[in-house]
């Protein structure tokens, strides 16, 4: 009986021993789902979180590699406002551009640390006068700001509040030599070209993710925007502008990154201003200025070994199509096949990390073009970043202040410039984007779970854990009411999880304690 009883006792405590170990786990160690949940990486056309969840991006472009190298509109709100702007939308991604020539000076300047300051990238940028004037707007409305804040710290400052409002990076390497983008006369549409040093872009890509290591939003990062022919070097053109190029110097550059920051995807994009991946979908010889059916194909595991599962592609598309039926095959012909043919070699995420039209009130509803990807994008579950959230440059093409008038904002960053466009199409294309892969949007009555079109990898069929995105931020207001009531409602559950966590605490406390005793009490017994 003795024994018996010593052996049950034995069992009851080797159970409060486990029930003890496992519930103050739960309690004391951070969810693996907190956001942003990364590393990401991919499985077929899916992106994956660190829970194995499929997430995409419904985002934005915000330049920063103009003549200034400082992201746009800070003479005319503070980020929190603008990253609010974004935020109310209900997007989750903001595709941040840089120049590499920003990454130069500061090598020229004396290495790591040695960035130049905004006064002095302003004054270099738009002259003593206008440069100061702009300085000074941009310290007012960004107090914490300045004039020794240097461009990186403002970079830094964006990704700072983008976390803040659960927004993710995608840091984008836009050009060489900092300017408006592209043409392929401009010197920095291709490998070797005038701007474009293969030494200098490589070590300006693991200098950027390196220090991007510190954003904890940083999930992504692209090799190059819109490479293109290099028509102000004909022999360069001739000789180097092919696929066989490409992919030596592909692999060059994801090494880069990958080697300095193994965490973010890395995004590829293709030939002819990044509007053609289709030898790399489909598995085609990837030739020189010779075809040869015997050069390499892509081969991800062969040829980025260690990361093959960190590769993500990108298109872009301007196109003016007489149709949809025709705007759809050219797409897919140039390599959205990635996303639904499973007949393709190489299937991997894509996205469409430029498109982009006048914002008016009626282009996005009656132009072929703008119409077209506003069913395309959700109907493929392809994620995007919408070109662009600027409602004006510092400088563009010698022109200060440039009223850009395919931004999503006005000129001076306050309000919507198509208000139309934004809620009949961008908010809707949004929504059915995120949801369309199983992530919550913030107001709708639920998410895409399960669906018999869904995707076959990933954990598709289950989103109690998974992403929710918020868009009720008015993010109008001045820098005290950043993302406006989205913050609220941030503010609002962080306090109901601290409150649940403390009463499970106080419960647990107790409960185990009472049952220590009760196993000591039967031990001093028996």
């Amino acid at each position: 009986m003795t024994r018996q009883i010593n052996t049950t006792t034995q069992w009851l405590l080797a159970y409060w021993f486990a029930f003890t170990a496992t519930a103050w786990a739960d309690v004391l160690v951070p969810r693996a789902n907190s956001w942003p949940n990364g590393p990401f990486k991919t499985s077929g056309r899916w992106i994956l979180d660190a829970s194995g969840t499929n997430v995409t991006y419904a985002g934005v472009s915000w330049p920063g590699h103009g003549e200034a190298m400082v992201p746009e509109g800070l003479q005319y709100q503070s980020i929190a406002t603008i990253v609010g702007k974004v935020k109310s939308l209900g997007m989750n991604a903001i595709r941040l551009t840089y120049a590499t020539e920003m990454i130069d000076q500061i090598f020229e300047n004396g290495g790591e640390g040695k960035d130049v300051s905004i006064e002095a990238a302003f004054v270099a940028a738009l002259g003593k006068e206008n440069g100061t004037a702009v300085l000074e707007k941009v310290i007012k409305n960004n107090p914490s700001f300045s004039k020794a804040t240097t461009r990186l710290q403002a970079f830094d400052a964006v990704a700072a509040e983008c976390a803040k409002q659960e927004i993710y990076i995608h840091l984008d390497n836009h050009l060489s030599k900092a300017g408006w983008c592209c043409n392929p006369w401009d010197g920095n549409a291709w490998f070797g070209d005038i701007y474009y040093s293969v030494a200098n872009w490589t070590r300006g890509l693991g200098y950027m993710a390196k220090h991007g290591k510190s954003w904890p939003n940083l999930m992504s990062m692209s090799l190059r925007n819109e490479l293109r022919q290099p028509l102000n070097n004909m022999t360069l053109y001739s000789k180097t502008y092919n696929w066989e190029t490409w992919y030596r110097y592909t692999q060059l550059g994801a090494a880069a990154i990958h080697d300095a920051h193994s965490g973010v995807l890395v995004f590829l994009s293709g030939l002819d201003s990044d509007s053609k991946l289709d030898a790399v979908v489909r598995g085609k010889p990837l030739s020189g200025a010779t075809p040869s059916s015997s050069a390499s194909p892509f081969n991800a595991t062969r040829d980025f070994p260690g990361y093959a599962e960190k590769l993500v592609l990108e298109l872009h598309t301007y196109d003016n199509p007489p149709n949809c039926s025709a705007f759809e095959s050219s797409l897919s012909a140039n390599g959205f096949s990635t996303l639904s043919d499973p007949g393709v070699i190489n299937k991997m995420p894509l996205l469409m990390t430029e498109f982009g039209y006048t914002q008016d009130a009626t282009t996005w509803n009656t132009s072929v073009y703008a119409t077209c990807l506003l069913k395309y994008l959700p109907a493929q579950k392809a994620g995007w970043t919408i070109w662009v959230l600027a409602g004006s440059y510092y400088i563009r093409s010698a022109v200060q202040d440039y009223d850009e008038g395919w931004g999503l904002l006005t000129k001076d960053w306050s309000a919507w410039r198509s208000p139309e466009h934004v809620e009949g199409g961008l908010k809707p294309l949004v929504k059915a984007t995120l949801e369309g892969v199983g992530i919550k949007v913030a107001g709708s009555a639920s998410a895409a779970v399960g669906s018999n079109n869904g995707p076959p990898e990933g954990k598709i069929d289950s989103f109690a854990n998974g992403a929710s995105v918020g868009g009720t931020g008015t993010g109008t207001g001045t820098e005290n009411s950043k993302a406006g009531s989205g913050e609220t409602e941030k503010k609002d559950s962080g306090a109901m999880r601290s409150c649940s966590l403390a009463g499970f605490s106080s419960i647990f406390a107790v409960g185990s304690l009472g049952m220590l005793f009760s196993l000591l009490y039967l031990v001093r017994i028996f």
